[in-house]
Formats: structure tokens, sequence, C-alpha cells
């Protein structure tokens, strides 16, 4: 198998790295750099666990091979949060709406719901659902997860930190 360097810039930081044709990126972002935050469930990318930014839009990290991403810059859960470690409003919300339970999932929701609120800043109960529909979570029920992208969304449009 071939080998690639890949540089690419995550959370922030720049970084590099040598992998082989088929690493996907969230095995890069786990194995080679340590952000152990982009979760492997399914590796299909139907669950959404490994959601994370890639310029700015969502994507399954298992899907997407680590080369593809040479150039881009990656965001993932790590890199939501202020750097002082202070919630982003999404993170906060979940939090305060009990939009998590045993947390798997959840890296993949905040990340899912950060772009989502980018895209649509004052969605609808409807569009809340739809946008988080290829999310899945085994422990919630999903309407904890629901009422805290309706907080994060208003706290977001009023300026509102947490």
């Amino acid at each position: 198998m071939s080998e690639h360097d890949v540089r690419l810039t995550v959370n922030g930081a720049r970084q590099r790295g040598r992998v082989e044709s088929r690493t996907n990126l969230a095995d890069f972002l786990r194995e080679d750099l340590g952000l152990t935050g982009t979760h492997l469930a399914c590796e299909h990318g139907v669950c959404g666990a490994c959601t994370v930014l890639v310029d700015g839009r969502a994507v399954r990290a298992c899907l997407m091979l680590a080369v593809q991403a040479d150039g881009t810059e990656v965001t993932t859960v790590e890199g939501i949060a202020a750097p002082d470690g202070t919630l982003s409003p999404v993170q906060q919300a979940f939090m305060e709406c009990h939009g998590l339970q045993c947390g798997f999932c959840t890296p993949g929701f905040v990340v899912t719901v950060t772009a989502f609120l980018e895209a649509n800043p004052d969605p609808t109960e409807a569009e809340i659902r739809e946008g988080i529909a290829g999310n899945l979570c085994r422990c919630t029920g999903y309407q904890g997860i629901v009422e805290a992208v309706k907080l994060a969304a208003t706290r977001l449009r009023e300026g509102v930190d947490a």
C-alpha cells in the first residue's frame, strides 16, 4: 500500500502526517493526532458518531479518507469549545437540557448541531429533527437533544454564550 503526506489544520493547529491510502479521517484523527472525541461506531456513515467539520461542513470522518482532507480545515468536538475550555452554546445547552446520557453519540451531535445552526439559526422543531436525523442515539429518546438545539439556537441568535 502506498503512503501519502497530509497537511491540514485541525482545531486551529497545523498538523501533518503520513498515512496509507485507505486510512480514513476518523482513524487519522484518533490514532495519529490523539483526538479521541471523534467516535467510531458503525464505520458506514450511518450513525453520525464520527461527525467532524471539514471546511465548515459536517462530514462523516469514517467515510472520508485522510488524503481527501489534505489542505482542509478540520474541527473536531475538541475544537468546538473555546480555547480556555468554556463550553460552546451548543455544548452548554446539551448539558443543561440533558441531551446526553451515555455520551457516546454526543460529540457527533454537538458537531452536527454546530454546523446546522450556522446554516439555520432559527429552526422549527421539524427542521431540528430533520437536521439531526443523520445522528443516532440509543439512550435519550431525542427530546432532550431537540430541546438543547432549541436553547442553543436561541442563545446564539441573542448572542448569549451560555
